[in-house]
């Protein structure tokens, strides 16, 4: 180590290619926990969407057939409109492109910083790649802060979904990719 007390150059790149890592883990797992929240919202909206629909229509229907069947008519109608304002409070629509435009800067954060660590860092110098890490650092914490917390259920579904691959390129898994040649790992950092 020198007596300035900076270090060596390849410890430093080792130490960024590390916070790439780590970079690049976080926004993968928030990326894929924000695409499961965004599904759940999507759920929600379609679970009272569709009875609220079917209901304001069996309302109309009852009350234009039969003369009788008006105080039936009159709970469908309220009921369907009960429905209809707890899905306005809900705003699912709204959270659920909230969750997925969230889940898109996550995932450019991560392709970014898998990108800067892959192909940039062996090249660039080590103040450079500084600064890349410095800015792409700043993109999560600025999606974090925009990001909606995710609740428990989404975390572990998206753990899942990682666990299994979901966020694995072909190329990556290896050789065993039709047409894929193999290439000898580059020994330097």
């Amino acid at each position: 180590m020198a007596d300035d007390g900076q270090a060596d150059p390849q410890t430093r790149r080792a130490a960024i290619a590390d916070e790439l890592r780590r970079l690049e883990e976080s926004a993968m797992y928030s990326a894929q926990t924000q695409f499961e929240t965004a599904k759940h919202w999507r759920g929600v909206h379609l679970m009272m969407g569709i009875p609220t629909s079917l209901l304001a229509a069996v309302a109309g229907t009852t009350a234009l057939v039969e003369s009788t069947g008006r105080i039936a008519a009159g709970i469908l109608a309220l009921v369907s409109a009960g429905i209809s304002a707890v899905m306005t409070t809900v705003n699912a629509p709204q959270r659920m492109s909230h969750a997925t435009g969230c889940a898109n800067a996550y995932l450019e954060v991560q392709t970014a910083a898998r990108q800067a660590r892959t192909v940039d860092l062996p090249v660039l110098p080590v103040d450079e790649a500084r600064g890349v890490l410095a800015e792409l650092t700043a993109r999560r914490d600025e999606q974090n802060r925009a990001a909606d917390p995710p609740g428990r259920r989404a975390y572990r579904r998206a753990q899942a979904n990682i666990g299994r691959g979901g966020q694995t390129y072909a190329v990556d898994r290896g050789p065993e990719v039709p047409g894929r040649e193999t290439a000898e790992p580059s020994t330097t950092p």
